[in-house]
């Protein structure tokens, strides 16, 4: 399924370095966080993969899978690696501790015989036995030199290696050849819980043993591989990887010949399945609701059809249409005769389309992710973590996520952690730093900080005015009561014809200026500004001109237009004379629907408790580094990927940023710009306690005051949509597991004819 924000693969990009920054965040008290007694662990969402055993999975032919885009590169260590670089990456090498169906990381026998924690002082040693069998494809066995070069590669020491990251590596003092090459010591200068975390993937010593192999050599070719796979071909111009069986592979022999990566575009996706050049693609909700369709078709067995083209014509129609057809008016007969040819053309090729789709089932289940919204608290009214935290309480998590999840038949339970997700050991619901739902708390909240009913009202001429004749009269009457006559006194009707036209003149000014602005806004696209009108009034493209029938003046205006306050401010929040008006960024493009939705209904939220709100809608492409990444928002959707090395990859997204020398913010990967000491204190504890618990423990206090400073509120688990040939096994919606790719193939003898195979 397509998702905008954070790209796909982004958990490898997680374990950047994190620099830290001094202040202190005022929090409330975190009430029941910290507990002792947490009851059982949710449970995940269960894999949806098609199970089956092996022996009844053919051997042979090929199997397409879809993915956005050929990789940029090969290697998962650099910049812009991408999710297909992990899921091509992840069948050609080794592995150490992929994920298991509960998000933990599990000892992959196929590469190691063990690994574990030797000693821990003086300093920490971790001795890793490989499997004795495992080969690079060259013949060459997998060993101590290979660490060594990775290692060397990802410290940070030489930068002539480009990195992405060097979390975990940077710490590792040396590393050692045991007994022999298969027995690998590595020693850490300072304690690193996530040690499992490292040399996965890891890479032959020939990728990562030169500056020039590391940062060129392996971008567009991995020569010596060691998984069920090897590299046969990668075609940029085709948008193809291909990849065959590794005959040197040592582990169970891979049950596909081939197996190829196509480039489709997500929207393209729906049209892929029909025409049969792939077999396995994630999906939208609504390419999900076309293969639904395709199972209750009944127009392909010589019936009537259930929905789709003449779904709708009627016996008596289709009697009149006949009838007009073979009549002896030749005019009329010609008319209807191309009007039925025409729609018997529609009918046989939707036909065509849901025979292709009945042929694929859709596999559910809840990706290793979460969609947040986004307070960008570096300046404005959501630099206040009171703002902030109205916001959050204002927010319906659970309408949200029923929104979203629902209507696929997935579980809609809001996530309570930043760093763990339901069904992994980790998990603890710590959104009570935050407190619940409750608009009344919000409002309080909002107006401690000082925005108030009526605090956007302006001071008006009029209003000046009627100031300065209460003087007068005032004056008038102490003059009368000491028996003066006042001075300068002026012929009351002079003085009203005189203001009469002053007034006259200035709304003339007035909408010669509105016109003028009316103007320029019907040249502006992609901004409306939510008041006193209902949020979601206006699509994206529409005008000042545009706006619906009965709408409050000014409540549309171009980019950048600063939402302005209502003729009477009743119902809006504002301070000194400004509205509390939020800039909420959305993409735009026709896989972000289901964000929009979610945009649509928290702007509703907002507007009831006199939030403003100006939503920008963005093209795709540019959403998440034009401004999510430069902070040019107030508010945003996206999403991180879970992972299960909280400690390492989660400091990098919830560190303080730290200013830099030209007064911007260097903020690793926290694109709200919200932070703490303690929180930073508590990451550093926890991946330096070697202890599991001990860590975990320390995570959950750290995720505790992470709600409570609420720049990021996390809404839903994303939900992980895949269309896969029914005659496939062992493959779906993995949720947090890796794939099996040895294990993956079609059910049957007859899997070599299936459409992808026919067509390529």
């Amino acid at each position: 399924m397509a998702h905008v924000g954070v790209p796909r693969g982004t958990t490898r990009k997680r374990r950047s370095v994190a620099l830290l920054a001094t202040g202190v965040l005022t929090i409330p008290v975190l009430a029941g966080c910290g507990s002792d007694n947490e009851g059982p662990t949710a449970a995940a969402v269960p894999q949806d993969i098609a199970r089956a055993a092996r022996d009844d999975v053919a051997d042979g032919s090929t199997l397409t899978w879809a993915v956005d885009a050929v990789p940029p590169t090969l290697n998962a260590f650099q910049a812009d690696a991408d999710s297909a670089t992990t899921r091509i990456t992840g069948a050609l090498l080794p592995s150490l501790f992929p994920m298991d169906a509960k998000g933990e990381p599990t000892l992959n026998p196929d590469y190691l015989e063990s690994a574990k924690v030797i000693e821990q002082e003086p300093k920490q040693v971790v001795l890793y036995k490989l499997n004795q069998q495992a080969v690079w494809s060259d013949g060459r066995e997998i060993g101590a030199p290979d660490f060594l070069a990775q290692w060397r590669a990802l410290s940070g020491k030489d930068s002539a290696f480009w990195t992405a990251r060097n979390a975990g590596y940077e710490r590792i003092e040396k590393i050692e050849r045991g007994k022999d090459d298969l027995q690998v010591r590595v020693t850490f200068s300072k304690p690193y819980a996530d040690w499992r975390s490292l040399f996965s993937p890891l890479y032959p010593k020939e990728v990562t043993g030169t500056p020039a192999a590391f940062n060129d050599g392996a971008r567009t070719t991995i020569k010596n591989t060691a998984g069920p796979f090897r590299l046969r071909s990668v075609n940029k111009p085709k948008g193809t990887v291909v990849l065959d069986r590794n005959p040197r592979w040592w582990g169970n022999e891979a049950k596909l010949a081939s197996l190829v990566f196509r480039a489709v575009a997500p929207k393209d996706r729906g049209g892929a399945l029909t025409e049969g050049t792939v077999n396995v693609a994630d999906i939208d909700p609504g390419t999900a609701n076309s293969i639904a369709l395709a199972a209750r078709y009944g127009g392909g067995d010589g019936g009537p059809p259930a929905h789709g083209p003449g779904a709708d014509i009627t016996p008596a129609a289709a009697l009149r249409s006949w009838a007009l057809a073979h009549g002896s008016d030749e005019e009329a007969a010609e008319t209807a005769q191309a009007a039925r040819d025409k729609n018997r053309a529609a009918v046989a090729a939707y036909a065509a389309e849901q025979k292709s789709l009945n042929g694929f089932a859709v596999r559910r289940s809840l990706e290793p992710a979460y969609t947040q919204l986004a307070l960008n608290g570096e300046s404005g009214p959501l630099s206040d973590d009171r703002v902030r935290r109205a916001i959050a309480r204002t927010l319906d998590r659970q309408e949200l996520a029923d929104a979203v999840l629902k209507p696929l038949g997935l579980p809609a339970k809001p996530p309570g952690s930043h760093l763990a997700l339901a069904g992994q050991p980790g998990y603890k619901d710590g959104s009570g730093a935050l407190g619940e739902h409750d608009t009344k708390e919000a409002q309080a909240l909002l107006a401690d900080a000082g925005w108030t009913l009526g605090g956007a009202a302006r001071k008006t001429e009029d209003t000046k005015a009627g100031s300065e004749a209460e003087k007068k009269a005032e004056e008038k009457a102490e003059g009368k009561a000491e028996g003066k006559k006042p001075a300068d006194e002026k012929d009351e009707k002079a003085e009203k014809t005189e203001k009469d036209e002053k007034t006259e003149k200035t709304e003339k000014d007035g909408k010669a200026e509105d016109g003028e602005k009316d103007d320029k806004a019907s040249r502006e696209e992609g901004t409306y500004i939510v008041g006193d009108d209902k949020p979601g009034e206006r699509a994206a493209g529409a005008t000042a001109q545009d706006k619906p029938a009965g709408g409050p003046a000014g409540a549309y205006a171009p980019a950048g237009t600063a939402a302005p306050a209502p003729a009477s401010a009743k119902g809006r929040l504002g301070k000194g004379g400004k509205p509390l008006s939020l800039r909420f960024v959305l993409p735009s493009g026709p896989g972000s629907q289901s964000l929009r939705t979610v945009g649509e209904k928290i702007v509703a939220m907002l507007d009831t408790i006199g939030i403003s709100t100006q939503v920008t809608k963005v093209d795709d492409d540019s959403y998440f580094k034009d401004h999510i990444a430069s902070g040019d928002y107030d508010m945003a959707l996206y999403s991180w990927p879970a992972t299960a090395y909280p400690a390492t990859d989660g400091r990098p997204i919830f560190a303080k940023p730290e200013p830099a020398s030209d007064g911007s913010l260097l903020v690793a990967q926290n694109y709200t710009r919200v932070g703490s000491d303690h929180i930073d204190q508590l990451f550093d504890q926890a991946v330096a306690e070697l202890d599991a618990n001990a860590s975990r423990d320390l995570l959950k206090q750290a995720d505790a005051r992470i709600w409570a400073a609420a720049g990021s509120i996390p809404l839903y688990q994303r939900p992980q949509l895949v269309a896969v040939d029914k005659k496939l096994a062992n493959i779906g919606a993995f949720g947090f597991a890796a794939p099996r790719y040895e294990d993956i193939g079609f059910i049957g003898r007859q899997a070599a004819g299936s459409p992808a195979n026919r067509k390529k």
